[in-house]
């Protein structure tokens, strides 16, 4: 699509700031105004509109995507988010391990065991460790106090966190990005480890290397659209 607008600029309005294209506000996908709370992410907004040259990508927008999911999705429909999002911790892959005999499994100890330790600390829970790949069901106190956790969000952290937990179909990895102090690098390298341990043994595949680059973006995108939205 060719670029279709020369100004882009930011307008305050009820419930926060909106970005406006030649004076048009934005919508959403569902045709909603898309309008945000907070300055910092409307700027974000704004910066990828201006970031456009003579066509638009659309695969540069991970901000305006995730506004959109916000307020077309997860504010109207809550408790369908929410359930989506805990199906990652009922199956979280951080808690399957492979045999204890195997060197894969030392590597998941080093590595997983201190993030699945940290969020049952953070949430008062208890998550069942399994070798293998057969489901196994987590402790049902367990599954509802992560939904009362998830509850505590708003629209536009859920919408972010939506998109944590699919990248890394995992839960724990996903709440420990909302987190001040987390590291994109070091939990996207923990989500990946099965991945790069193949890598080492059997080399990589440039290919593989490249699919997993664009994810990360993602992933790193979705991390930063939480700080913005909270600034």
């Amino acid at each position: 699509m060719k670029r279709f607008y020369k100004e882009v600029t930011l307008n305050q309005c009820d419930g926060g700031w909106q970005v406006l294209l030649d004076g048009r506000g934005v919508k959403t996908a569902g045709k909603a105004a898309q309008v945000v709370a907070a300055p910092a992410l409307a700027k974000a907004l704004a910066a990828e509109w201006a970031a456009q040259g003579e066509k638009i990508d659309p695969a540069s927008f991970p901000f305006r995507d995730l506004a959109d999911y916000a307020i077309d999705i997860a504010g109207p429909s809550r408790e369908t988010v929410i359930a989506a999002i805990l199906r990652f911790g009922e199956s979280d892959t951080l808690c399957y391990r492979a045999e204890p005999d195997e060197a894969l499994f030392e590597r998941q100890q080093e590595v997983w065991e201190p993030l699945v330790m940290a969020a049952e600390a953070r949430w008062q829970v208890r998550f069942l460790r399994i070798s293998g790949v057969i489901h196994h069901a987590q402790p049902p106190e367990s599954l509802a106090r992560l939904e009362a956790a998830l509850g505590e969000h708003d629209a536009f952290t859920l919408a972010a966190l939506h998109t944590l937990a699919s990248l890394t179909a995992s839960l724990i990895v996903g709440m420990a990005a909302l987190e001040a102090d987390a590291d994109a690098e070091t939990l996207w390298q923990a989500a990946e480890l099965e991945e790069i341990w193949q890598a080492e043994l059997w080399g990589s595949d440039a290919e593989a290397e490249e699919r997993s680059a664009r994810r990360f973006a993602t992933f790193k995108a979705a991390m930063d659209f939480t700080r913005l939205a909270k600034n």
